[in-house]
């Protein structure tokens, strides 16, 4: 007489496919004494569409006042784009990473 065994399906844990969050960066305006304010200002409205006025002209004056101010904090191709668009206005910018 045959005897059919049925085997059991082997059961493996599901793998953890949660997503690291990509590394952010902060793009950084230095302050300089040779561009006009009004330059800043429209620089970083043109550079980072989603800035209102009222948001350029207070990082602006940050970096105006403290030497430099947080423009953004966002992704490394943005945050080099961004950088790199602020210095083809004349402005000194860095990234750096977010900790």
């Amino acid at each position: 007489m045959s005897t059919d065994v049925l085997e059991k399906p082997v059961l493996t844990p599901e793998r953890s496919t949660t997503r690291k969050p990509a590394p952010r960066y902060r793009v950084l305006l230095h302050n300089d004494d040779f561009n006009p304010m009004e330059h800043v200002v429209q620089a970083l409205m043109h550079t980072v569409p989603s800035l209102t006025q009222p948001q350029a002209v207070n990082i602006m004056m940050e970096a105006h006042n403290s030497g430099v101010a947080l423009v953004i904090t966002c992704a490394l191709e943005p945050a080099e784009f961004y950088c790199e668009t602020l210095k083809g206005f004349g402005l000194t910018s860095t990234i750096e990473p977010d900790e």
